[in-house]
């Protein structure tokens, strides 16, 4: 489990005045350990992190790349990452390891370097071609036609040769498999093009198609590579977030000692050490230790439950108080996760089924296009006989209708609109996400971690005894459980101090206790101090003999929660808030935040069953959820969107990811949505009425390559100033 460290702010006083974009560090190739540096923003934080972390023993090297906000270590084997990770604590920085493995696949881009090499190569070709057929177009007869011609031929061939080859790899996998798509009418009107072009250049004819061959590639070059890069900064930054999670396990062998290994090195019936505050690596049965679990991100139940030996334990639960030693009884493929991830597996089958816009509009372009290239031909040699005069029709068809506004149609709205979102805090993962969005009619929301922080608040701290409050303060203070560590939290912020205790020990399971004065003071689980269980989240303090007094706690709805129901419900949109917790829990949150339809005690299969219920009535469904427990419902919505902080498995499974912990943007990115694929209907129907003019004039004959050339440049201009309107 990566170990986290929470500040707030930057830490460094020059961020206040620096922009983030003046500085930036070359990219660290190499580097044992991997931090990540969220509150990073000038060259003085890059010195001051880079100081500390040289500092520590063992350190060889320390590099910080701000652009990437990350930290490459090269250190000896015995510094680990929560060492480092502690330092920088100390100085006032957020860090959090990174699996390295991970991040390897998103060192290099080579496929976008690649598109943006041959977009270049295009360009500047299509520029010094279109120069040669201005003077022809001016005027230039016979040989000096003819030269230009030629000129222009001999810098378009191994310039097509080379930027063409996206599309005829694209077009030759279709085809070999008896399919078409949008590729294929984009190379055979690229081929046609040239070959009718060299024919009428070696025949001294008047017109050639060089230039708007080079302009149609570097048109759609500029659409494939805006798709690209809208899959690449969308893919890195999952990639980041799924690095956050370090699989690694301590195996105990037969002597007793323990040892860090890869949870794939693990097998049945090890015994495996889960430390407090680690993740259960395996299904197994508790051997040794008594502590309690957090089992939230799998049930979505909020109070922890206690752990003792002989119980069973699911890979994913959180310990939570005291050291647990588990007999590994399923590993790998076998745990209670990958069972849940099957489950998921079922539902994406079905998500797969969606169609795009493109791919629909696709469909119909590519064959239509064909059909009247090949009537064009075959009506002009019928009626002029001249083989010649139909192939250079049949060939203007092709190059005019050929999709280039199409192809920039929808890579430009999603871009500009994946551009926005992402200021807002909301990361596109899948490529169909936005069109999805746009549909949805119902949103299920999960509880716990989603529409609440997760995180327990103390809410009878007023209705307590101040001397009360003291000695809880100083044994919550002893503890790191959450509900311990919320009493502190608000007993500080109430200006309370806590009391002088002596013999502080934490009985883990339980909760802690003390001496004060002659009197043992505990606190904890209502049946370790003679307490009759309470109806919401409680702890006990009992002094000496006394009657025990319960700390009251409840989940604080998460910041934009209430907002954002109320857009969704003001947008015409139903809201239901499904949960694996208690009912009492789940009603109070509902009636905070104005939802009338919830569900409580809700198992993973519940929730996804009520995802397709849903969609069985024809109801589009949009799934907000975080923990393991909705992955399945994730999956099988219509669209997902998952939090930053969610399991990676749930953010595996959703769409979108929520950057910042603010539920409010998810109004906005309806919105967002709604006027994004407006703008692709646009853009189809401004594609459409330009073939409506353009497809005539070719027909009859009177496209020349001057015509062709500025009907493709002003529909690719304009699909694309319609898209930036959405920025």
């Amino acid at each position: 489990m990566a170990a986290v460290l929470q500040s707030s702010g930057a830490a460094c006083p020059g961020c206040i005045a620096a922009p983030a974009q003046m500085v930036e560090a070359p990219v660290p190739e190499t580097g044992r350990l991997a931090l990540s540096l969220p509150t990073i923003h000038c060259q003085a934080c890059i010195s001051k992190v880079e100081r500390a972390l040289d500092a520590v023993p063992g350190v060889r090297s320390a590099r910080v790349n701000l652009t990437l906000k990350r930290a490459l270590v090269d250190a000896a084997p015995d510094v680990s990452a929560d060492d480092l990770v502690a330092v920088l604590d100390g100085i006032g920085f957020e860090a959090h390891e990174l699996d390295t493995a991970a991040l390897q696949a998103t060192q290099n881009d080579r496929a976008g370097r690649e598109l943006l090499m041959r977009l270049a190569v295009a360009g500047f070709a299509s520029m010094n071609v279109m120069l040669l057929s201005v003077a022809v177009w001016s005027g230039a007869e016979d040989a000096t036609r003819d030269l230009f011609h030629w000129i222009s031929a001999a810098i378009t061939l191994p310039a097509i040769a080379f930027c063409g080859q996206p599309f005829f790899r694209n077009a030759w996998a279709a085809l070999s498999v008896g399919r078409l798509n949008m590729d294929v009418p984009i190379t055979l009107a690229i081929l046609l093009a040239l070959a009718t072009s060299l024919w009428e250049t070696s025949l001294s004819g008047h017109h050639a198609y060089f230039d708007a061959a080079l302009t149609l590639t570097f048109f759609l070059l500029a659409g494939r590579y805006l798709d690209h890069r809208t899959r690449a900064v969308a893919r890195s930054a999952a990639q980041e977030l799924a690095a956050l999670e370090v699989p690694r396990a301590w195996r105990v062998a037969s002597d007793g000692t323990s040892a860090e290994v890869q949870v794939a090195e693990l097998a049945l019936g090890d015994l495996v050490l889960v430390r407090p505050g680690g993740r259960m690596p395996v299904d197994g049965i508790i051997e040794t230790g008594r502590s309690e679990l957090d089992r939230s991100l799998l049930t979505g139940e909020t109070v922890p439950v206690f752990a003792e030996p002989g119980q069973s334990v699911s890979a994913g639960e959180v310990n939570l108080t005291g050291p647990l030693t588990i007999r590994a009884t399923a590993v790998g493929q076998d745990t209670s996760l990958h069972r849940m991830a099957d489950l998921v597996a079922i539902a994406e089958s079905g998500r797969s089924r969606y169609t795009s816009l493109a791919d629909a509009a696709a469909k119909l372009y590519a064959p239509g296009v064909h059909i009247l290239s090949a009537l064009s031909f075959l009506g002009w040699l019928l009626w002029s006989g001249d083989l010649r005069m139909a192939l250079n029709i049949a060939a203007a068809v092709l190059i005019i209708t050929c999709p280039c506004a199409l192809g920039l149609a929808v890579p430009a709205v999603t871009t500009a609109a994946s551009g926005r979102l992402f200021r807002k805090g909301l990361l596109i993962k899948h490529a169909t996400a936005l069109e999805r969005l746009a549909e949805v009619d119902a949103v299920v929301f999960d509880k716990t971690g989603t529409l609440t922080e997760g995180t327990p608040v103390l809410t009878n701290l007023d209705a307590i005894d101040p001397q009360h409050a003291a000695v809880a303060l100083a044994l919550a203070e002893a503890s790191s459980h959450p509900l311990s560590i919320a009493l502190a939290r608000a007993a500080r912020a109430a200006g309370i101090t806590p009391a002088t205790l002596t013999r502080i020990v934490e009985v883990p399971g339980y909760g802690t206790k003390a001496m004060l004065d002659d009197k043992v003071v505990r606190l904890g689980r209502a049946a370790w101090v003679g307490a009759a269980p309470a109806a919401v989240t409680s702890t006990f303090l009992q002094i000496g003999d006394q009657t025990a007094v319960p700390f009251e706690f409840s989940d604080r709805p998460r910041s934009g929660a209430a907002s954002a129901v109320a857009a969704l419900q003001k947008a015409g949109l139903d809201v239901v808030m499904m949960s694996g917790d208690s009912p009492l829990a789940v009603e109070n949150l509902a009636r905070q935040l104005g939802i009338t339809d919830w569900r409580a005690e809700a198992l993973p299969q519940d929730k996804s069953a009520a995802v397709a219920a849903l969609s069985a009535q024809g109801k589009k469904v949009l799934m907000v959820g975080d923990g393991l427990n909705d992955t399945a419902a994730l999956a099988a919505a219509h669209v997902s969107i998952s939090p930053a902080s969610a399991l990676d498995a749930a953010r595996v499974a959703s769409d979108i990811v929520l950057l910042g912990s603010d539920l409010e943007p998810i109004a906005d990115a309806l919105s967002v949505a709604r006027k994004a694929t407006a703008r692709i209907r646009e853009n189809f129907r401004i594609a459409t009425l330009y073939n409506v003019i353009a497809v005539p004039i070719a027909v009859i004959g009177l496209a020349t390559p001057l015509v062709a050339a500025l009907a493709m440049s002003t529909s690719s201009i304009t699909v694309s100033l319609n898209a930036l309107r959405l920025r």
